[in-house]
């Protein structure tokens, strides 16, 4: 902002307050995120423009008075730096700032900057910034070139559809102003920019410390003939006009009753424009409507477009609650249940294909299993690596079913609409930021047969209600043992039941798995889904597996019926499984013999609320399997014949 505009923003501040208000409310907005490798000087750059643009505050503004005498003119900028720098924040306030985002104006637009860290752990910040970003500055330090980092927050920025970026090689003054320098770097870059599919770019020489083309064009540069950062910041065009051609989306927030007469449905339009009388389809029912009003706490529109949040009312009482998406009716988004997508794994742990998260797209949330990866990408030389998992900061392309169908675009199309994150279902954690290429084929070939025969009638024919005994303990700690002879118990009461034991099963159905946590993962998957089956027949199952994690005990009791899983921990503490040993597993496991195993150099997550717990230092095996009978029986329906 040059001293003539600051001027005429003031007079009007003074003149009319109101109006300039209004005048800074319609102002556009662009969101940009500065990208790089360590020190390339992202908060440097940041610093510059605020303080350039004579934004900061007054207090700031004190401090770098009383820092530039101290250190000259030329400190004021590193000084600042300080005052944007995200991980520098993190380290002394002791929180996690996930993306320090920084607002700042000039007298033609708004502007909301996100700086993250250049350090390859911090992957996951710069994801954040990037997933609402118009624009990515990706900084280079002139002395260095082109690194990994570059190359690492170039591919993620492409991958996310920021669609304009800017090459800001800094530190231009390090290396005397050298015009050679710029230009190698430049093609560097452009040869890696063409490699993933950058069409386009704007580079620049600049410096953040010195202030070389960031609000005004330097002296130093004369063969540099382009736009400052400030005048390129200010004129690149914010792709509204393209969501507003789309077709019509806005995912349901929430319904919004406040009383009998009025049903609303409000959120976001992700993309298009509607109106009154336009016939709209409820995914992922498929109901249709129209919509009848456009109403907002400043009253009722007669249109809306994307980026807007209203709420829709219909002219007729359909099923639409929270998660469900409204489109036009003649070119609705997809539901399916099988995708294939780019996944950025943002967690210390690493990614367990089979095991369920929670996938949240929007407003919706669904279970969510990954596959085991088809490649990794390796950033360097875009090379697709063969990969069984994905640990942090990997990237890497998977496919994903759902437990249910999910409204969906491809995210190149609708970032609204295919972008997700993964979060796992006990810490609540985010895991993982994913974005959706396409429905698999499978996905809507596949449909569900209706049968004749129902779960309830073959419960009837048994006389029985189908139950799942789920055994989990330490290996030693009796599980076999238990499971057998209530099995014995219940033969014997006339009672039809079938035994999965975890040996057994891996000579057969499993056997192709080992003692990963990701094999372990699918062990319990597959054993789930028989014994599901089994279930389905009216059997009483019985399973013994030791089954360590949670969230797979968990997933399979969210595959059957209230009521009809069982978790029975048998409860025989480490000290006493080990001094039974009977298979000679725990002596081949301290030896370092066998890895992998539980106890040893493998978890065991104990069950927190089970629906039987057996504490086998206190109860014989017959005890235990009476007990369980007693509580079998007890619990169960008997159908009337």
């Amino acid at each position: 902002m040059n001293d003539t505009s600051s001027y005429r923003a003031d007079a009007l501040i003074a003149a009319d307050i109101d109006a300039y208000l209004d005048r800074h409310r319609r102002k556009s907005l662009l969101r940009f995120i500065t990208c790089g490798s360590v020190d390339d000087g992202k908060s440097t750059l940041i610093g510059r423009l605020l303080y350039d643009s004579k934004m900061i505050f007054e207090d700031q503004l004190a401090a770098l008075e009383a820092d530039s005498r101290r250190v000259g003119t030329q400190g004021q900028a590193i000084d600042f730096a300080l005052l944007v720098d995200g991980l520098a924040a993190e380290r002394e306030q002791g929180i996690t700032i996930d993306v320090a985002y920084r607002f700042f104006a000039t007298e033609k637009r708004k502007f909301i900057v996100a700086d993250t860290p250049g350090h390859e752990q911090y992957t996951r910040n710069m994801v954040t910034g990037a997933s609402t970003a118009d624009l990515a500055v990706i900084l280079i330090d002139a002395r260095k070139g082109v690194l990994t980092q570059t190359r690492r927050h170039s591919y993620l920025a492409h991958l996310i559809g920021v669609r304009h970026i800017v090459l800001a090689v800094n530190k231009m003054d390090l290396v005397e102003y050298d015009r050679a320098t710029f230009d190698v770097i430049v093609a560097d870059y452009r040869a890696f920019a063409d490699s993933i599919g950058i069409a386009d770019f704007v580079a620049m020489p600049i410096s953040g410390f010195v202030g070389d083309n960031i609000t005004t064009r330097s002296e130093n540069t004369p063969w540099y003939q382009g736009p400052t950062l400030i005048e390129h910041l200010e004129g690149v065009e914010v792709d509204a006009e393209a969501e507003q051609a789309r077709p019509f989306r806005m995912s349901v927030q929430w319904v919004n009753r406040p009383n009998l007469d009025f049903r609303g449905f409000a959120g976001q339009i992700a993309a298009g424009v509607v109106r009154p009388g336009d016939a709209i389809r409820v995914l992922p029912s498929g109901k249709t409507s129209t919509v009848e009003r456009i109403v907002t706490l400043d009253g009722d529109l007669p249109e809306a477009v994307a980026g807007q949040s209203v709420t829709l009312t219909l002219a007729d009482e359909i099923d639409c609650s929270r998660g469900d998406v409204i489109a036009v009716a003649s070119n609705p988004p997809q539901a399916a249940d099988q995708f294939e997508a780019s996944l950025v794994w943002m967690a210390e742990e690493a990614m367990l294909p089979g095991r369920p998260y929670w996938l949240k797209l929007g407003a919706q949330t669904v279970t969510v299993q990954v596959q085991a990866p088809k490649y990794q990408i390796n950033v360097n030389t875009m090379e697709k690596l063969a990969a069984k998992t994905l640990e942090l900061n990997a990237i890497g392309v998977a496919n994903l079913s759902t437990d249910r169908p999910l409204v969906f675009e491809a995210y190149q199309e609708n970032r609204a609409l295919g972008g997700f994150i993964l979060i796992d279902k006990l810490t609540n954690a985010t895991v993982a930021a994913g974005m959706i290429h396409f429905a698999l084929r499978r996905a809507e070939n596949v449909h569900w047969q209706a049968i004749d025969v129902t779960r309830e009638a073959h419960a009837r024919l048994k006389n029985q209600a189908p139950k799942l005994l789920w055994f989990t303990g330490l290996s030693g700690a009796g599980k076999s043992t238990i499971a057998n002879l209530v099995e014995k118990k219940l033969h014997a009461l006339g009672r039809h039941s079938f035994l999965l034991d975890g040996d057994n099963v891996r000579h057969g159905l499993n056997k192709d798995l080992g003692f990963t946590d990701a094999d372990r993962v699918e062990n319990i998957r597959r054993v789930g889904e028989v014994a599901k089956l089994m279930a389905d027949a009216g059997l009483i199952v019985l399973t013994a597996f030791i089954s360590p994690f949670r969230a797979e005990r968990e997933m399979v009791r969210r595959m059957l019926p209230q009521g009809e899983f069982v978790e029975i921990h048998i409860d025989t503490p480490l000290a006493d499984a080990e001094r039974r040993d009977v298979k000679g597993l725990y002596a081949k496991a301290r030896r370092g013999e066998l890895k992998h195993f539980t106890g040893i150099d493998s978890p065991y997550e104990a069950p927190e609320n089970p629906e039987i717990r057996i504490d086998t230092t206190r109860m014989s095996a017959e005890a235990a399997a009476e007990r369980i009978v007693d509580h079998i029986l007890r619990d169960a329906i008997i159908w009337e014949i």
